[in-house]
């Protein structure tokens, strides 16, 4: 998208988000502001779904929103607008202004460190992101029709479906602050899913899938969706529960990335100043099995966590999280830092692009390699509720799945239970599969746990 062009589907160009924000930061310096910030963005999406081949909704959504953050000192007030208009542009940093004055000073408040901000050449990063569909609501749901039917072909037991849907996604956005940082782009993310339904009565059971990209061409045609949902329905199919026992535990990839997911919030800064994680202190000490590292790569192309800055406009860097089962880094924003006494990580926003595995994987490391590995145990493939005390690291979650014996699948399991704790759950971390998931910014393998707890109802 150039400055003077609006991209497809956008209301605003670049330059006129560039002019924005230039003048919301001179407003801010008129009225006395040491620091400030901000940021303009637009949204434009069509989504549509459809149940049992009929229409059921079709939504347009376009919203534009400008935030700013200013600051007197170490006070700061944040408000945000959705009107553009020069009026409403001083309004709003005046609103800013006057909730700084009136706020509490804060020794860790400011924005980054200079030397901390991307480049212009760094922040122009081109990385792919941008890949506007061009579909309307008639070939959308053309395209949730073709899903939806492809599911309930399978087998006359797929007996019903929750729906089918389709979404295409685009934003851009231009974000600047008074100490030199300009920055923004545009990006994508499109889906197609569906969720079938198998059996009658007690005996009915449900699952279903999806496949999201960030370029339209690159999503699974919707037959192979709709029929791997209706698979993985019917193989729930009959399902049981088990006996209370010690076992070990195997996470499909699809659910794996859950547990990186704990694995982030625990060693994230707001978690840690405020000693609310069970791995506060932990830099340097090993909290994950030897064989395990984890990688982060926030420059990949087209890559859901990719970013070439952060939320505040600080350079982001690829670099190891966790090698050999030992920290390396938290993951930090400029203000979980300076409560730490800590240099920001690039973090404000969150994680980008995760990936967790193990140097004992090797390329024949399929599911059905990590089922053998598995033995005699639990094969998980949902979690059901939240059930992680971040404190303590306790873990509980309700569970379905397959029970596995011998290394083979036996009948479906549901009404469990799993439970752990997460600082031994990461230690007891066997093995990770080669069969690599991305789910939205992580990328796991299966993951095999040697032991948690199992407790449900028995048949």
């Amino acid at each position: 998208m150039t400055s003077s062009q609006a991209a497809p589907g956008f209301a605003y160009r670049r330059d006129q988000f560039q002019q924005i924000v230039e003048d919301t930061l001179a407003l801010a310096r008129q009225l006395g502001a040491s620091d400030a910030g901000a940021e303009v963005s637009e949204g434009v999406g069509l989504s549509v779904s459809v149940r049992k081949g009929a229409l059921e909704n079709v939504e347009r959504n376009r919203d534009k929103s400008l935030g700013v953050s200013v600051y007197i000192g170490q006070r700061r007030g944040n408000a945000s607008t959705s009107d553009f208009s020069v009026d409403a542009l001083r309004r709003t940093v005046q609103a800013a202004y006057d909730i700084a004055r009136f706020t509490a000073e804060d020794p860790a408040a400011g924005l980054p460190d200079a030397e901390d901000l991307a480049t212009a050449e760094e922040a122009a990063r081109d990385l792919d992101l941008f890949h506007p569909w061009d579909i309307d609501a008639a070939a959308a749901s053309e395209l949730a029709r073709r899903c939806e039917a492809a599911a309930l072909s399978v087998d006359k037991r797929i007996s019903n479906s929750e729906g089918a849907g389709v979404s295409a996604q685009q934003a851009h956005f231009w974000a600047g602050n008074t100490r030199g940082f300009r920055g923004g782009y545009a990006s994508s993310r499109h889906y197609l899913s569906v969720s079938a339904i198998a059996g009658k009565g007690k005996g009915m059971q449900r699952d279903g899938w999806y496949t999201s990209m960030r370029d339209a061409a690159e999503l699974a045609a919707p037959e192979v969706v709709g029929r791997y949902a209706a698979e993985r329905t019917l193989a729930r199919l009959k399902s049981r529960g088990v006996a209370t026992a010690q076992v070990p535990v195997l996470f499909e990839s699809t659910v794996a990335a859950g547990l990186l997911g704990a694995y982030v919030q625990a060693t994230s800064g707001g978690s840690l100043y405020r000693k609310t994680s069970f791995l506060v202190d932990s830099l340097g000490q090993p909290v994950l099995a030897r064989h395990i590292d984890i990688d982060e790569q926030p420059h990949l192309a087209k890559g859901k966590g990719s970013a070439p800055f952060d939320d505040e406009g600080v350079r982001t860097r690829a670099r190891r999280v966790v090698e050999g089962g030992v920290v390396q880094g938290y993951f930090l924003s400029s203000y979980s830092a300076r409560k730490l006494g800590m240099k920001t990580t690039g973090h404000a926003g969150g994680s980008q692009n995760l990936a967790m595995t193990s140097r004992r994987t090797k390329r024949g490391d399929t599911l059905e390699a990590m089922l053998k590995k598995l033995g005699r145990g639990l094969f998980v493939t949902e979690l059901m509720g939240q059930g992680i005390n971040m404190v303590t690291g306790d873990y509980s979650r309700g569970a379905a799945g397959f029970w596995v014996e011998g290394g083979q699948i036996v009948h479906p399991v549901h009404e469990v239970t799993i439970a752990g704790n997460l600082r031994q759950m990461f230690k007891d971390i066997a093995a990770i599969g080669a069969d690599v998931y991305t789910q939205g910014s992580k990328s796991v393998g299966s993951v095999l746990v040697s032991r948690m707890k199992l407790a449900g109802p028995q048949d």
